[in-house]
């Protein structure tokens, strides 16, 4: 605790000492921080009971397979398709429910005119789950294409 002594001219000292003041207004702020009661939050939540959850049934899609060949033939599933009977087959997929996936796969050699043909009758025929596959072969990983 400093203390000033004043001047030693023996005039009184006119200056107020704030340190006893100061060590006071410190014990009382520590006093109140003690005395605060523990903040406790309690939040009630309702957890599930130990049930196991009910099992959803997933049914899987049916994949259908549209391949062109070389020779411009449409092959469904691997069977021969004309090309005029292809939107009433792509018609009939698209009532079944879940709407089954509709695999595309175009041969190496196959007509370019001819794929894009068969890609616009999928295309007027909303067919919503399609995906092109088999392009795998085809990708590049530091090799040329084709050699394995």
């Amino acid at each position: 605790m400093a203390m000033s002594g004043g001047k030693d001219d023996g005039a009184p000292m006119m200056e107020m000492n704030m340190t006893p003041l100061i060590d006071v207004l410190l014990v009382l702020l520590i006093m109140f921080i003690i005395s605060i009661p523990v903040a406790t939050n309690a939040l009630n939540i309702n957890l599930p009971s130990g049930d196991p959850p009910p099992q959803d049934i997933i049914i899987e899609p049916i994949k259908n397979k549209l391949f062109i060949t070389e020779e411009n033939q449409v092959l469904w599933n691997a069977t021969p398709l004309a090309v005029a009977d292809l939107p009433n087959t792509l018609q009939a997929m698209n009532q079944v429910e879940p709407t089954p996936q509709l695999q595309f796969e175009p041969a190496p050699g196959a007509n370019y005119d001819f794929t894009v043909k068969v890609l616009n009758i999928v295309k007027q025929n909303n067919v919503q789950n399609f995906g092109f596959v088999g392009n795998e072969r085809y990708r590049v990983f530091g090799t040329q294409a084709g050699a394995e």
